[in-house]
């Protein structure tokens, strides 16, 4: 992931200052939310505490947003994100821990337990960031290219067929899905690293 997108949006972030910017607000919840939902489920959560997650991380960054940027010393948007995820996953936990869930509470004292390092959860991030990101661009492309072009490069690059099966499948030439293949995930590449330097 480059630094510009570990620093994550700078004028989306300024944007966030105002309550009132609501198409910022939809973007930034719109793009984050699915990112931060399925971190939590990778983490072991249930569906609707990872929605509950979700709803408490995105609560907690507009009561802070303005206060984390006018700090000197606010690093990085990630690790802030990570960190208010963290403690809401933490408190969430502890919370059904006291309510013992499973038999004799094991359930909540394991999830408690594996609750990940920083390093760890800011990587598991990472990587449901990068998935996002490839989602958007793929679904530009897609509306964007004939039929066959996207197939031949979905066929091989994510469904994991041969080239020479894929072909038959399509009735092509093995050298048309290469062509095809290639043109799509050129594109893909191209528009992830616009978005990678633009608000979202």
């Amino acid at each position: 992931m480059t630094s510009s997108a570990e620093k994550t949006r700078a004028s989306l972030l300024l944007r966030l200052r105002d309550a009132e910017d609501l198409a910022a607000w939809e973007e930034f919840v719109s793009f984050y939310s699915p990112v931060v939902r399925r971190t939590a489920i990778k983490r072991g959560l249930q569906a609707a505490d990872a929605d509950n997650i979700v709803q408490e991380v995105f609560i907690a960054v507009s009561a802070s947003i303005e206060q984390w940027l006018d700090r000197s010393d606010r690093g990085s948007f990630r690790s802030w994100l990570i960190r208010i995820a963290r403690n809401e996953a933490y408190d969430l936990i502890h919370e059904k821990a006291t309510r013992r869930i499973g038999k004799d509470g094991s359930e909540a004292e394991h999830l408690l337990a594996s609750l990940s390092a920083e390093d760890d959860l800011a990587a598991a991030l990472d990587r449901e960031y990068a998935k996002t990101l490839f989602h958007k661009a793929a679904e530009r492309v897609r509306g964007n290219v004939a039929v066959h072009t996207w197939q031949a490069f979905w066929l091989t690059r994510v469904e994991g067929l041969s080239v020479e099966q894929a072909a038959k499948q399509l009735d092509l030439r093995p050298g048309n899905i290469y062509f095809a293949r290639s043109r799509v995930m050129a594109r893909i590449k191209e528009l992830v690293e616009k978005y990678e330097t633009e608000d979202v």
